[in-house]
């Protein structure tokens, strides 16, 4: 799948205490931004203009770059003394510079850090402050529509009315941007409210032309038109429960045949409210913290660790497809975690002392504090784990799941959209509690939490694609449904011959989504926002 690309930020540019590199007067600073794609390659973005005699620039030109959650887009700014005509700088004094992921920028909004040279050492006192901003209309739309006396078009019964709305692009045609459900066999008909961005609907131009007709739906395709109208956002939004906004339908065919034509129905919009909706960025820069915990698989059918053919063995160079698997989803969730303390689980083996099987065991053995200290700390705790446990079974995923939802349903006492958290379980597969594990993740779905399970080795994955409820809503065993879909499941193997973001692509991309779902759910906002 490609990137979505969620959202374009801009970023604003200033430093302070810079190198002077001018004699008799101070340094001609100009700020360039390169971008690095997955390899050793920097290419440049953009660059600010040249800012004259100052050591303290604030930049005016603006960065915009596309902003994807997914992966870790590494930046670099570099800052340099122009003092000549020419585009190309390695001929200016480079004053220092910075490296950082758009990931650290944003989660923090603005990241001020020293500059350094070429070699790592401080530029002087030189800093660079960068500060992010998302660049969208967040503004939605809510409207609420019914009609009277619509013209009956069926031959049996009453019309089957619905609703499309259409906004004009710049060279004249319409486009349809939402149809109402149908409502059957009603002349009056009253739809249901509906949500649609202003962007979508009128490309946020308050008196750009919109276009409203009224279908009576046919089974066979041929829906009949009863009548349309043209209007705008600005006469829309005047409308309220107390004083609605009414409008003619006119089917301009039936005007010109019958004499003393009126109409072919009056609609009605008796609520049009604009409102303005969170998006991912806004909860990440007001203050969300992401929490990322990892649940590792150590049951027998994994095979024997020391045999080259388990899932668990290490590769001459220390690694497995468990190893890879958390450092490429860890890689990308690190930023937006400030302490990067993250807690990793085992489940499914025998642990010391006394050899008891355990389904949630800190993988570095210390109950009261299962944190590993960064991804490399996850990894480094796995690798002293392994040779000290017994891989058993069976393979019970609902005591981790309902390990890290009681974190979820603490973090909920807040009352802001301050935490969300996201559970890695990588499994060869195999589940043994599959009716426990439907209920935990039935109670998760109403928690901030998500969870991404990674199939490891060639078992068969039936029951964790039913897990995924991308094919229908996850029920619990006694019925209940999921009220959001929580879990992303993929195989390994898929992804065996790809570069190594691929995988936290896949997986992480529906991510933004399901927080702004659970955050915009419960109304929670985020914890620096102003309207708060």
């Amino acid at each position: 799948m490609a990137a979505q690309c969620v959202t374009k930020v801009e970023l604003t540019i200033a430093c302070t205490n810079l190198l002077d590199k001018d004699v008799g007067s101070k340094s001609d600073p100009l700020c360039v931004l390169l971008q690095n794609t997955s390899g050793q390659q920097w290419y440049e973005v953009d660059r600010t203009e040249r800012v004259k005699n100052s050591l303290n620039p604030k930049f005016s030109k603006k960065f915009l770059i596309d902003y994807y959650f997914e992966l870790v887009q590494k930046l670099k700014f570099g800052i340099y003394d122009i003092d000549n005509k020419t585009y190309d700088l390695s001929d200016d004094d480079f004053l220092g510079e910075l490296e950082c992921t758009l990931g650290q920028i944003v989660s923090s909004k603005t990241l001020t850090k020293p500059l350094v040279l070429k070699n790592g050492k401080p530029a002087g006192r030189g800093s660079i402050t960068i500060t992010a901003e998302e660049v969208k209309d967040n503004r939605v739309v809510v409207l609420e529509v019914e009609a009277r006396k619509l013209d009956n078009k069926d031959f049996f019964g009453k019309s089957d009315p619905y609703l499309e709305f259409h906004k004009q692009t710049g060279d004249g045609n319409w486009v349809m941007v939402h149809r109402t459900e149908v409502i059957k066999n009603n002349l009056n008909p009253v739809w249901r409210p509906f949500k649609i961005s202003l962007n979508s609907l009128c490309y946020s131009d308050m008196d750009k032309s919109i276009k409203v007709e009224c279908y009576d739906y046919d089974g066979d395709g041929s829906h009949d038109l009863i009548g349309s109208f043209q209007t705008t956002m600005s006469q829309l939004k005047e409308a309220s429960r107390l004083s609605p906004v009414e409008f003619e339908c006119i089917n301009e065919k039936k005007r010109q045949k019958k004499k003393n034509y009126k109409n072919s129905g009056i609609v009605t919009v008796k609520r049009c409210e604009i409102i303005v909706e969170c998006t991912f960025l806004d909860y990440i820069m007001g203050g969300c913290q992401l929490n990322f915990t990892v649940g590792i698989d150590f049951t027998g059918s994994n095979g024997d660790p020391r045999s080259p053919d388990s899932l668990h063995y290490l590769s001459p160079n220390g690694v497995n497809e468990y190893l890879t698997a958390i450092w490429s989803v860890g890689m990308v969730v690190q930023d937006y975690d400030t302490d990067k303390m993250f807690p990793a689980f085992g489940f499914g083996a025998q642990i010391p002392p006394s050899f008891q099987v355990s389904h949630e065991f800190p993988i570095n053995f210390n109950p009261s504090n299962p944190f590993c200290n960064g991804i490399q700390g996850i990894v480094d705790a796995y690798r002293a784990c392994l040779p000290q446990v017994k891989l058993y079974g069976p393979t019970n995923f609902s005591p981790i799941i309902n390990h890290v939802a009681r974190f979820a349903a603490a973090a909920t006492q807040q009352q802001t959209a301050s935490q969300y958290f996201i559970l890695l379980i990588i499994t060869d597969g195999v589940i043994t509690d599959l009716d426990q594990t439907r209920s935990a993740i039935v109670n998760a779905s109403r928690l901030p939490m998500s969870i991404i399970i990674v199939g490891v080795g060639g078992a068969d994955f039936d029951a964790m694609e039913f897990l995924d409820g991308d094919d229908g809503v996850l029920r619990s065993p006694s019925g209940e449904p999921a009220v959001r879909d929580i879990v992303q499941f993929v195989p390994f193997r898929k992804f065996q011959n790809s570069p190594k973001e691929a995988l936290a692509q896949c997986v992480l991309a529906e991510v933004p989504q399901q927080v702004v779902n659970y955050f915009s759910t419960y109304k929670l906002l985020p914890p620096k926002n102003p309207a708060a």
